[in-house]
């Protein structure tokens, strides 16, 4: 069976606790499905995940939302800072502020930095995430009182995970971007935003900011699959855009930490772990890496999962992928585990 996740939290996240005071108060999360706890289940898209054989593996095998078997990254990550092992999302409606002080994720499964990636699945661009962190703030200052609020806000890490979605679901799958932009053209203009979006939530107040890469995408189960000409191996083109885009996005952090004073922000780059993962699986306790746990393991994802659920495989642990886009709890606490070690301990103290 799927390693429970509080065995889980023991094994990677104990040595850690007794570095932590209450350095970091809460855990704010943008961005995409990897950070996205359920907030598209409150809106008018099919990009959703809110029934079985979602969460399965989650508390009370309960489907959430989460594009996972159990708990994603932010979730872990939430428990090795000591504040709490889940990060709700914000349309939760059995959700309030006194939840939310302490951690909430505004992002939306399917999304990117891209407006037009939004358009795709009709989910919650990042602009409409940052008016919905607006609102949070107001309610905070009203739950906390003000100079609570702005210090929870200043001490807070902020989350930013997208992007993959802009390449795989918008540039290279639908006419548009393509035909406006080179690749290289098209990383810079997502660069771009990405440096706005950053701007915009230090003038909110946001101090501790990480700025998340993009994972190795040619080799996601569903991108494997359709290599054909490949022999079903990872898709080079694909991983040597999220390196090229991961090189801008760190200068970036580089820049940022010049040009804005007091900013604490660091570059969360997921590729090398993941990667490594797939390539030497075993090491990490993994079976099956080119296929995913979800029904055939090669293209399902989100409604095609649930509907060949009877197929989907019975140990979850065994996979690195969960569905052909998403990783397993395991990994994502693997890949949790990793960030911290590598860029974020410095948030500890």
């Amino acid at each position: 069976m799927e390693m429970h996740s509080s065995i889980i939290f023991c094994m990677f996240f104990l040595p850690w606790l007794s570095m932590v005071g209450a350095k970091v108060p809460a855990m704010i999360a943008f961005g995409d499905s990897s950070v996205d706890a359920g907030n598209n289940n409150y809106i008018a898209t099919v990009a959703r995940s809110n029934f079985q054989p979602y969460g399965r593996d989650f508390v009370g095998g309960k489907p959430t939302g989460r594009f996972s078997n159990g708990r994603i990254a932010t979730d872990f990550l939430s428990q090795a800072f000591g504040i709490k092992p889940y990060v709700p999302p914000y349309l939760d409606p059995n959700h309030n502020i006194s939840h939310f002080a302490t951690g909430v994720s505004f992002a939306s499964a399917a999304t990117g930095y891209d407006n037009a990636t939004s358009d795709v699945l009709s989910v919650i661009p990042l602009w409409k995430q940052l008016e919905y962190y607006k609102g949070y703030q107001k309610k905070l200052s009203v739950y906390l009182g003000e100079s609570r609020a702005n210090e929870t806000v200043a001490k807070a890490l902020h989350i930013i995970s997208l992007g993959t979605n802009d390449f795989l679901e918008n540039y290279f799958a639908i006419p548009g971007r393509a035909s406006q932009y080179t690749p290289r053209e098209y990383q810079n203009f997502l660069a771009g935003i990405a440096e706005n979006f950053i701007y915009k939530l230090y003038g909110l107040g946001a101090r501790k900011i990480s700025l998340g890469g993009l994972p190795p995408m040619g080799c996601l189960p569903l991108e494997r699959t359709t290599n054909f000409v490949g022999g079903n191996e990872c898709v080079s083109n694909y991983n040597n855009i999220a390196l090229e885009f991961n090189d801008n996005l760190s200068k970036l952090t580089t820049k940022l930490k010049k040009d804005l004073p007091g900013i604490r922000l660091v570059f969360s780059n997921p590729y090398d772990i993941l990667l490594q993962i797939i390539k030497r699986p075993a090491q990490y306790g993994f079976q099956v890496t080119s296929m995913a746990c979800c029904a055939t393991g090669m293209f399902e994802m989100g409604y095609a999962c649930s509907r060949a659920s009877s197929f989907s495989c019975i140990d979850a642990s065994r996979y690195v992928f969960w569905d052909s886009f998403h990783p397993t709890e395991k990994t994502n606490g693997i890949i949790a585990k990793y960030l911290v070690k590598n860029a974020l301990a410095q948030f500890l103290h």
